[in-house]
């Protein structure tokens, strides 16, 4: 548990305690606030994440992910709910270039086994390994 650095990119900051902390399967929820972000969905028919910005300070009502290992590394999946002075909400997947006004996280390990992302063909993302897929 603990706080972000102000000015910090949320989900490197996160990323960077992972690997710091050596956490190779847990899940991560925070509060707080952004100056700004960026946020992600994926569409099925391209296969693709489309990006977009909110460029203005948000409350973060919620984030919550997973962490698990992706080509050998600590991996966070997050999806974030952001909410504006009037009380609008946005949400979608957490993505690079979402800055830290104020954030509080916990980040809690579990032991035990490893999940590990591959790619997965029918959605074309990369999902942890599931039982049908051995």
């Amino acid at each position: 548990m603990g706080s972000l650095r102000w000015g910090g990119d949320l989900l490197g900051e996160l990323l960077d305690l992972c690997v710091r902390e050596k956490v190779k399967l847990g899940r991560v929820e925070a509060i707080g606030s952004v100056q700004r972000a960026r946020l992600g969905c994926y569409h099925q028919k391209s296969r693709e994440y489309r990006h977009f910005a909110l460029n203005e300070p948000l409350e973060i009502s919620s984030l919550i992910g997973n962490i698990s290992l992706k080509d050998g590394q600590p991996f966070v999946h997050a999806h974030v709910n952001l909410s504006d002075a009037r009380g609008k909400t946005f949400g979608g997947h957490l993505a690079s270039g979402t800055i830290v006004f104020a954030c509080e996280y916990t980040i809690e390990a579990f032991g035990g086994m490893e999940l590990t992302r591959v790619h997965d063909k029918r959605t074309g993302l990369h999902l942890w390994r599931g039982d049908d897929d051995r």
